[in-house]
């Protein structure tokens, strides 16, 4: 959402009699703000809000609260209690969850009286979904690293004998009735299969630092769309929304294709290749007030920059979205389970942490990533 001009004579249209200066500060917050009036009514709501509830605040203002969270959330009585005792009341882990919020909106609740203004109530939001993400980011970034020396292990192992396996199927070939060279054609085909999936585990074991500098991220979409439309979802259409004012990310542009492509094409295998209305939407926008406390580190790092792939397929079953970073876990019948692990283990490289949120028919994948500073050089 655009960040409106405000207006104080506005808002006292609206039953608000509030100084700009206080107005601007609600506005600017990086919390959902919104207040509420007599029987449910919003009188205002902030930038933030605009962006937690996907409307407008000229939109919002024309509905009730009841509108907006689902039917009975504590919230209503939250804040019946504020007016009613004319004091602060909060609530911790409340779940807004609802069809036009989504699955799972936990939030805690900070509500309190504004003064000389009847009985509006400022609802501050704080979504602990952000905190307990990084948590499980966190999670995810230990499994693809633990898997680090297994790759090692596994490319010296496996590999070597491999090959020596796959040698002698190819003598033996030759030597073997016609009738029988199937059976050391699926030798060879196996062993090749079985060498492409070490090789995938073997990049968790790849702890060489990247070199990492300013990247445009709407030039690496623009070439993941070109190569995607050129292939495997020449079916689909795509969709941007972009902020064009982003700054450059910090990053290594060949490793962030890679992740963006894995996460497409993955979208694209969710539609399906027989969908008529397969869809792709790629965002990109500036979240100010993320911030991750590095492991190891008193430091907290800043992950303003989002970038989202969102496609309407049927969605990832509820019982595995809480795992789906894990190494071996995935939905696909032939999946080796390691895509999207490499995906958190590059992001992670990178500082930042990706996400995933999925309902029937809009599953997003959402990345953050920090900001490029001139004297960060590389990536380890």
């Amino acid at each position: 959402m655009t960040m409106a001009f405000i207006d104080a004579a506005d808002e006292a249209r609206g039953g608000l009699m509030l100084d700009p200066i206080e107005l601007q500060a609600l506005h600017v917050l990086p919390m959902p703000v919104l207040i509420i009036g007599d029987g449910h009514g919003v009188l205002y709501a902030n930038t933030a809000a605009e962006d937690f509830f996907q409307s407008s605040a000229v939109v919002l203002k024309r509905q009730r609260l009841d509108d907006l969270i689902a039917f009975g959330s504590p919230v209503l009585a939250l804040v019946e209690e504020v007016q009613r005792r004319g004091a602060s009341v909060s609530e911790y882990r409340l779940d807004l969850g609802s069809p036009r919020l989504g699955s799972e909106r936990i939030v805690d609740v900070f509500a309190s009286p504004l003064p000389n203004q009847g009985e509006a109530v400022v609802l501050m939001l704080q979504e602990r979904t952000i905190a307990e993400k990084m948590d499980r980011q966190l999670t995810h970034r230990g499994a693809a690293r633990s898997i680090t020396a297994l790759g090692a292990m596994l490319a010296h192992e496996i590999k070597n004998p491999l090959s020596g396996i796959r040698g002698a199927a190819q003598l033996l070939e030759a030597s073997v009735p016609d009738s029988e060279r199937i059976l050391t054609q699926l030798i060879c085909d196996e062993t090749d299969r079985i060498v492409k999936l070490v090789e995938r585990v073997e990049l968790f074991g790849d702890e060489r630092p990247s070199e990492r500098g300013a990247v445009n991220v709407h030039d690496v979409l623009d070439h993941v769309k070109r190569l995607a439309q050129s292939g495997f979802a020449r079916h689909i259409r795509f969709n941007e929304v972009y902020d064009p004012s982003l700054p450059p990310v910090a990053g290594n542009r060949d490793q962030l294709v890679q992740v963006l492509l894995n996460l497409v094409k993955n979208a694209a295998e969710a539609i399906g290749e027989h969908a008529i209305d397969g869809e792709i939407m790629l965002t990109t926008a500036y979240r100010p007030g993320i911030r991750m406390q590095l492991a190891g580190s008193s430091g907290r790092i800043a992950l303003p920059l989002e970038i989202g792939i969102r496609d309407n397929g049927p969605g990832v079953p509820a019982d595995i979205l809480s795992h789906l970073f894990d190494p071996f876990v995935t939905t696909k019948a032939q999946g080796s389970g390691l895509g999207l692990a490499l995906v958190a283990k590059v992001i992670g490289d990178h500082g930042g942490i990706v996400e995933c949120e999925s309902v029937p028919r809009r599953t997003t994948f959402r990345i953050l990533l920090p900001l490029h500073e001139a004297r960060s050089t590389r990536i380890g």
